[in-house]
């Protein structure tokens, strides 16, 4: 008996000193972020899907764990962060260490294998393509050399609104403002639009919107790699491969136009031309190959459509909930706009409550709510916890503007607070980043803000705007579409009456 007590107080012997040091060690290390416990294999993914509200989850288990906490992906580690301190320690302080992509495979297969901006990893290819980009598409020169075509179409959509005026007409505004949005970019990338009625039009918008939905899908295989078949048994991959096809067929035939030495009409420089100059010239170290253009491509148009179009709608719903707001804006545009028909870009440089009301919206309802996923390129303590090398980060934008300790009031759209404070969005101020910030900051921002400018101001300039009979302004709803965009789910409708200018 004394012999068997002495052999496992022997054989306990090394297990106690392993106990130690485990415990010693753990002592020494940081620990990573409180979270919510997962199941095995699939860990918290069976909290999160591709619903529209997944920005909303996210903020209420922060509630619970605090505004950094971790999860559990299949069999990858990931962070959401859900406060401006904690943004600005990730996007500034420790930017270079969260500046790498997660490789997701519809992401890639979209991107053309990361090789344009949004969705490459942080790279030296990265870095010039950006440098390149922000240079020749997205200077303010540039920018400004567009000018005329912003002019143009939103002259056009205020006709058609006006004809809606004179016969007492409701106007789908969701619809309006999405077609403008994809006119403008077109005609900027492309140097045509697609407006013409009929198949070619409704196709291309039906391809915009796959393309997004696609960009925001989960993959199985992306977490939980053994068990990738379930992708292909559920259809995921032939949907994915069927899109990507119409896709790139689409960028082939854009670029084979561009190439044709026998085009029809003179035209203004387009994105598509400066692109194709470049690879002429050899202006990167590496070629830029036909992928890469269809990848840049692919940025503006997605980005910069859905950018403009989510938020013009989302300004034109607040202020229809708002009377009072809109009649000041309105108050602010027509002093300066006068008597005249239409309100050019020079025209509205200074227009603070305007700006105000952009800023607003941005902030209640910017469009992507969760910032494209970052990953950890090394090991990192980020407020004293251990973030390890390979974790996907979530920055919950949504939910850093919704933050009761910065915004006073948080679920109320109120412009005023801009009057007072010099936050902005350019990247600067961690409150307030519909756009991202640090070293992957949307690069198109430049061309996005002085489109939404032009389209609310004339909007307000031109016409007094009223519910559609038998509505209240609390019937007015904000439900909102799934996808990597803050889409309004259904449309706005409303009724334009023409501004008599005194």
């Amino acid at each position: 008996m004394v012999s068997i007590a002495i052999l496992l107080l022997c054989l306990s012997i090394p297990l106690i000193i392993l106990l130690f040091f485990q415990k010693t060690r753990s002592s020494k290390y940081p620990c990573p972020p409180p979270g919510p416990r997962g199941l095995p294999i699939i860990g918290n993914l069976h909290q999160l899907n591709n619903s529209s509200t997944l920005h909303v989850q996210l903020w209420q288990l922060s509630k619970k764990y605090g505004p950094l906490f971790s999860l559990q992906l299949g069999l990858r580690p990931a962070i959401v962060v859900s406060s401006p301190k904690l943004a600005k320690e990730v996007l500034k302080n420790h930017g270079l260490v969260f500046s790498g992509r997660p490789s997701l495979y519809g992401q890639q297969k979209l991107s053309y294998n990361g090789s344009e901006i949004v969705f490459s990893p942080y790279s030296d290819y990265w870095r010039e393509t950006r440098k390149v980009c922000v240079v020749n598409i997205f200077s303010s020169k540039r920018v400004s050399s567009f000018s005329s075509i912003r002019h143009y179409e939103v002259k056009q959509m205020m006709k058609k609104i006006s004809s809606h005026a004179s016969s007492s007409t409701v106007t789908n505004l969701s619809e309006l403002l999405i077609s403008l949005s994809s006119n403008i970019i077109c005609r900027i990338a492309f140097g045509r639009k697609y407006e013409d009625e009929g198949t070619e039009k409704s196709r291309f918008h039906e391809m915009l919107n796959e393309v997004q939905a696609m960009l925001g899908t989960i993959f199985v295989s992306d977490y939980i790699p053994f068990m990738g078949w379930i992708d292909k048994l559920i259809g995921l991959h032939a949907r994915l491969d069927r899109i990507y096809k119409e896709m790139d067929k689409f960028f082939q035939q854009v670029i084979d136009e561009h190439m044709d030495q026998n085009r029809e009409h003179a035209h203004d420089e387009d994105i598509v031309d400066v692109l194709l100059q470049l690879k002429m010239k050899h202006s990167f170290s590496n070629d830029l190959t036909y992928d890469h253009i269809k990848g840049v491509l692919l940025d503006i148009l997605v980005a910069a459509t859905d950018t403009t179009a989510a938020t013009s709608v989302w300004a034109m719903t607040t202020l229809i909930k708002k009377p009072s707001i809109m009649k000041k804006a309105q108050e602010e545009i027509r002093k300066i706009g006068g008597k005249k028909d239409f309100l050019e870009e020079n025209d509205i440089q200074n227009l603070p409550y305007l700006k105000a009301v952009i800023k607003e919206t941005l902030r209640l309802y910017l469009p992507a709510p969760l910032l494209v996923p970052r990953e950890a390129n090394e090991n990192c303590i980020v407020d004293g916890y251990q973030i390890k090398t390979k974790t996907i980060v979530y920055i919950n934008a949504w939910a850093i503007h919704r933050d009761p300790e910065v915004w006073k009031d948080p679920e109320k759209f109120y412009p005023e607070r801009f009057l007072d404070n010099s936050i902005d969005f350019q990247g600067q101020d961690f409150e307030l980043i519909p756009f991202g910030a640090g070293r992957r900051i949307c690069p198109g921002l430049s061309m996005t803000t002085p489109t939404l400018k032009l389209i609310v101001a004339n909007l307000l300039h031109s016409f007094d705007w009223k519910l559609p009979q038998g509505l209240a302004e609390e019937d007015i709803d904000t439900e909102v579409l799934p996808g990597i965009t803050l889409h309004k789910k259904n449309p706005l409708f409303l009724f334009p009456k023409n501004h008599i200018r005194k």
